[in-house]
């Protein structure tokens, strides 16, 4: 069943992935704040790029400018003797090749020497150059890409908060957390060096093929004859990596999400004696994961020893044939082939080899980077099931009046788990919610703070459609106390204060006086600087259940809402909470989901659910008369309470103030 769900889910994400050159378009924006540092690096990558380019043709010209225009006789009457190198039309072609000085063939071997010492010390001095730029630019480079996928990485943030309730329904929270990390750490290994490698050998080759062509275009055809065999091996095993890669982080994104699931139901695994299948299950998702990293390993590893293998051709190709003319002193298309071009080939040969092999070592990241951006901005795209309006306005101060008008709801198109709800509720009443499980009982108090929408009809508060107004100060005057309490790893203080963060000390205190817990958080080790465990791990339920209470009570709400706030917990603390809800409940119109026959005793208006419709409501009292199906309901599941001590029952809340 998991498998078959994570297979639907990445499917569908597969079915939409972005383009690369999109993504790479849209992964561009990021750098906008940051372009001034982007227009420095670009200077020294072109800076950078250039002194490589000019290094092979210094090279060619140290043979050229300084050992060919010389004859044997002139050497040895300085120096004790050097053959001549070429015929008389190559020392011609090696002269028109020099740039950086002007052959002089009655120069002295003293002058040959310094002169070719003042070329090997500038070809140093780029040399050094090239390694204080190359520095500089990857450091701007990995600045702006830090600083980019911050950017990134809080915009993914935000947009998890603003999505709906039906996102989480229908994703796993392991494999969300996994756009956070491993997605956006692939991202992060090539924002810095790989990007301004890549970019710079891209540079680098445009111009190593440009001054090949311009000096001879005969020759740099031959050189650069097994180019087109290299770019189709780069797109054949790229296309194969990333299509790799994107199952790969899918994959692991399938890990995360088992493990995430596996360890907060770990007492349930344990108490159900599931660790083997688990532990079986949580191995056939990472052979899955192991074998998509397997395979786009093999593509990305057969990549660069086939360029290398190409690279070694090429470099034979151009001693091959640049030696054959130079030996026979024949024109290559009416072009003279020097001993010294030949050297600059060579090395022109070697620099656009590679770039060309560190581009796809780099690849295995690129290709994978590629991959975790589409993911994130699969992420991105995702819209929201409720948003506000464009004409929305802040809530005004709810006085309490709630009102449903022929509400439908459904989480599945086609299939409405509410049906033409009418319901009104004034000011300060409190309505229980009753019904067999999937009745709908959930989805109404859903309804309220817009974490879903209506399909049909509308909800009211004080007479104002709930769409008209922002969710944020929809939800800024409601509270609610969910059965299963969420505590953050943080202080006692700061969880009861979590919804109103300005809050004092002493009225956090006050609120948990109110809730009545105040009395049990003293007695904890650091009293309200105790620091609590994952989800309040140390603490009872009922005492979670206390701390929600009081973090409720402090943001002082005007509609309450309780789903199933004492179902789980026993019957001694069940007076507690209730005591404790009592307090919050005065003045306050309230929605309670109840199981507990003291919560339904209590309530103005109780509404009886089935099949998504409102089939009875009236008093406890009014309801158990009328002899339909609520009273049924309370035959069946309220009178074994009030057989084993009704006395007890009705003891559950404490008068109010």
């Amino acid at each position: 069943m998991m498998m078959g769900r994570h297979d639907a889910m990445f499917g569908a994400e597969e079915r939409k992935a972005t383009r690369t050159g999109a993504t790479l378009k849209r992964l561009g924006k990021y750098f906008g704040n940051y372009w001034l540092a982007l227009l420095f690096t670009a200077v020294f990558v072109i800076a950078g790029t250039y002194m490589q380019v000019v290094i092979p043709d210094l090279q060619g010209q140290a043979v050229d400018c300084y050992l060919q225009p010389y004859t044997a006789s002139q050497f040895a009457s300085d120096s004790g003797g050097f053959a001549a190198l070429g015929s008389a039309e190559q020392t011609d072609a090696a002269a028109s090749n020099c740039t950086y000085t002007t052959p002089d063939p009655n120069a002295s071997a003293e002058q040959v020497v310094r002169g070719l010492g003042g070329l090997i010390l500038l070809i140093v001095g780029l040399y050094v150059g090239n390694a204080v730029v190359s520095g500089i630019q990857f450091f701007l480079m990995s600045w702006a890409g830090f600083k980019a996928l911050t950017d990134m990485r809080a915009e993914v943030f935000q947009h998890v908060h603003r999505l709906s309730m039906g996102y989480f329904t229908r994703h796993e929270a392991g494999d969300v957390m996994s756009r956070f990390t491993n997605d956006i750490d692939t991202l992060q290994q090539v924002m810095g060096f790989g990007l301004v490698s890549v970019v710079q050998g891209l540079l680098l080759i445009v111009w190593v093929i440009y001054n090949m062509l311009s000096k001879s275009w005969a020759f740099a055809l031959i050189s650069l004859v097994t180019l087109p065999l290299m770019f189709i091996a780069t797109i054949w095993f790229s296309q194969q990596a990333r299509r790799a890669f994107r199952v790969a982080r899918q994959e692991i994104g399938s890990v995360n999400a088992d493990l995430q699931e596996s360890i907060s139901a770990v007492r349930e695994v344990q108490a159900f004696s599931r660790e083997e299948e688990n532990i079986e299950q949580f191995q056939a998702q990472n052979a899955a994961n192991r074998d998509a990293n397997i395979r786009a390993q093999v593509f990305t590893s057969a990549l660069a020893p086939a360029l290398e293998a190409l690279s070694y051709v090429s470099l034979a190709i151009v001693a091959v044939v640049g030696g054959f003319y130079i030996l026979s002193g024949q024109q290559m298309f009416g072009a003279t082939i020097s001993l010294g071009l030949v050297i600059t080939f060579i090395a022109y040969t070697q620099q656009f080899n590679r770039p060309v092999q560190q581009i796809s070592v780099l690849w295995t990241n690129i290709q994978s980077a590629i991959a975790g951006a589409e993911r994130i901005f699969n992420l991105l795209d995702e819209t929201p099931d409720v948003t506000d309006k464009a004409d929305a306005i802040e809530m005004p101060s709810i006085q309490g009046r709630v009102q449903f008008d022929q509400v439908w709801a459904e989480y599945n198109a086609g299939e409405p788990v509410l049906r033409g709800i009418d319901l009104a509720v004034e000011p300060g009443q409190m309505v229980a919610i009753v019904g067999p499980t999937g009745a709908g009982k959930t989805t109404i108090i859903n309804l309220l703070p817009r974490f879903w929408d209506v399909s049909q009809g509308r909800v009211l508060i004080d007479g104002r459609d709930i769409r008209d107004v922002t969710r944020r100060s929809l939800r800024a005057q409601m509270g609610i106390v969910l059965q299963d309490t969420f505590l953050f790893s943080d202080t006692v203080l700061n969880n009861i204060r979590y919804g109103c963060p300005d809050a004092r000390d002493e009225e956090v205190v006050a609120a948990a006086k109110l809730a009545r817990a105040h009395d049990f958080i003293m007695k904890l080790e650091n009293g309200y600087e105790t620091v609590l465990g994952e989800r309040g791990a140390g603490l009872s339920q009922g005492q979670r259940q206390l701390l929600s209470i009081a973090r409720v009570a402090l943001i002082d709400p005007r509609i309450l809402i309780l789903d199933e706030a004492t179902s789980s917990v026993d019957t001694r603390t069940e007076r507690q909470i209730q005591a404790a809800l009592d307090k919050l409940l005065q003045g306050r119109t309230s929605f309670v989901i109840a199981h507990r026959l003291s919560t339904i005793r209590h309530a103005d208006l109780v509404l009886v659910l089935d099949q998504g419709q409102i089939i009875e409501q009236g008093t406890h009292q009014s309801l158990l008369e009328a002899r339909g199906f609520y009273y049924d309901l309370y035959t069946s599941q309220f009178r074994r309470q009030v057989d084993e001590g009704i006395a007890e029952e009705e003891t559950f809340f404490v008068p109010a103030d």
